[in-house]
């Protein structure tokens, strides 16, 4: 995924988590919100609790490339914040990936 997708900044992920609408299942958490521009932009978290850094940056990296495969799809100029919650660090990567497009395509509907 290219820079110019990914939001990095702080302030930007607490904009949309604050201000935008919230997509959840019981393995992720997708909060979106619209963002002007002619491109979507993704935010991916994963949470201390769930394991150490490499743990973490393995499913940072799984899901950044189901969104290269969603991305090529769909384009709706929104910000999404993607984060993982506890009974997702199960899951095998195809469960993930038909949980993270479904939670996403939801979004689109709204």
């Amino acid at each position: 995924m290219r820079k110019l997708y990914i939001v990095k900044k702080e302030e930007d992920f607490n904009n949309i988590i604050k201000k935008g609408k919230l997509n959840k299942n019981k393995y992720l958490v997708i909060y979106n919100i619209e963002n002007n521009l002619p491109y979507d932009r993704f935010g991916v978290s994963v949470p201390k609790k769930l394991g150490n850094a490499v743990f973490r940056n393995k499913y940072k990296r799984k899901l950044r490339s189901i969104i290269d495969i969603y991305r090529k799809d769909c384009n709706n100029s929104k910000d999404y914040i993607i984060i993982l919650r506890s009974k997702g660090k199960d899951l095998e990567f195809n469960e993930l990936k038909e949980s993270l497009i479904t939670l996403l395509k939801q979004g689109e509907k709204r």
